[in-house]
């Protein structure tokens, strides 16, 4: 019997869903703030962080919002927002003030994703639009954005459609029965690139990357003259995650477990894999499931996280053309890391855990990249994605 990604993480976790940007740091203390399926989480946990030595002190607790299952910020780091993701119903996207200066949220209001099952939430450079990946329908959701931070209409939504991708995947190890939805398409993840003029949209079923040209009035979504990028037959991309000086994409597949290395055009929208490397070393056999893609504020690296492998494999980036080198893999000290990201400084690496409950903390050698654990653990039922601010 071929395993579902999508059916093993519900029956342990009753959920499943990039990395998103990272806020500009302040100069007060800091805040995470971590998003927790309700059926053993509470909804956003909110801890403050020691920057001498990562620990992370529970505060309190916002519930009431299902599933929180993404966090992402406005750029002016006054709000935040979080996507719903209950499959088979109709979506929601909800927004929250952030005090200043303590870092707890107020909701203000909740809008509809344009779909089923947002699995993804993220906010153009211009805090105008709100792009929803709903997983459960295929369809990518634009949710206008009012001046006060509350959301307003549906602005535009648009429905994947294309040939749904071969199984099992072409690229996937020996012994791998990984499949995670090719029955119909399913986005995975909608962001725009850096300067907020196309959207981009991983959609697991038809193994594509999309792009849309993006109205900066109205938000409506017209497919870019290139509209999507292929990846090999049965990859499922999943997340993905542009490199700072924007010329570089890096997609995260997640029933190939491997990663594409991509050019990027700023100026057509356009997109061409270069390199596709696995997240597994050499001889692995079995199944597994990637699930988060980051790449460091010096752009020296880039990391991705192992499902059922439970490591986080670290990658170098050749700085001349973006082509990476693996340098490492990471236990990650749980099991099935949906979630990873660095703390302001970019000195810790938080992973969380949604099988065994938990987030660990790591030390960044910001030199070779490695990971060093710190031997400590935060209990968190179903913790699905970490983010921070810094105050001030």
């Amino acid at each position: 019997m071929k395993t579902s990604r999508r059916t093993f993480v519900i029956a342990a976790t009753a959920g499943a869903s990039a990395a998103a940007a990272r806020p500009a740091p302040g100069k007060g203390p800091i805040v995470a703030y971590v998003g927790a399926y309700t059926n053993r989480g509470k909804g956003i946990h909110i801890y403050t962080m020691n920057p001498a030595d990562g620990v992370l002190t529970p505060r309190n607790v916002v519930t009431g919002i299902p599933n929180p299952s993404t966090l992402y910020f406005h750029p002016t780091n006054k709000f935040l927002y979080t996507a719903s993701e209950v499959q088979g119903q109709g979506g929601t996207i909800t927004a929250l003030a952030v005090n200043a200066s303590t870092g707890d949220l107020t909701v203000l209001n909740s809008a509809p994703s344009g779909g089923k099952g947002p699995a993804h939430v993220s906010v153009d450079p211009a805090g105008k639009f709100a792009f929803a990946a709903n997983y459960g329908s295929g369809e990518v959701g634009v949710v206008s954005i009012k001046p006060d931070g509350s959301l307003g209409g549906l602005a535009d939504s648009v429905k994947i459609t294309g040939p749904l991708g071969k199984q099992p995947a072409k690229d996937a190890p020996p012994g791998s029965f990984a499949i995670s939805g090719h029955d119909a398409p399913h986005a995975h993840m909608a962001q725009t690139d850096p300067s907020g003029k196309f959207l981009l949209a991983a959609d697991l079923g038809t193994d594509r990357v999309y792009i849309w040209r993006v109205d900066p009035q109205s938000g409506k979504l017209t497919p870019n003259s290139q509209p999507f990028v292929q990846a090999n037959e049965g990859a499922g991309p999943r997340h993905f995650a542009f490199h700072p000086n924007g010329k570089y994409l890096y997609s995260l597949n997640e029933e190939g477990s491997t990663l594409d290395v991509m050019s990027w055009d700023g100026a057509t929208g356009e997109a061409k894999i270069k390199q596709t490397i696995s997240t597994l070393p050499k001889g692995f056999e079995g199944t597994n499931y990637p699930s988060e893609t980051m790449v460091s504020s010096d752009g020296r690296f880039v990391y991705c996280a192992n499902r059922l492998y439970d490591t986080i494999v670290i990658y170098a980036i050749n700085k001349a053309d973006g082509t990476v080198k693996t340098v490492d893999w990471a236990w990650t000290h749980g099991a099935y890391p949906r979630n990873f990201n660095f703390d302001p400084s970019g000195r810790f690496l938080y992973v969380l855990h949604s099988n065994s409950d938990n987030m660990t903390c790591f030390r960044v050698d910001r030199k070779s990249g490695k990971l060093i654990f710190t031997g400590r653990w935060y209990g968190v039922g179903s913790p699905s994605e970490i983010r921070f601010l810094q105050l001030g």
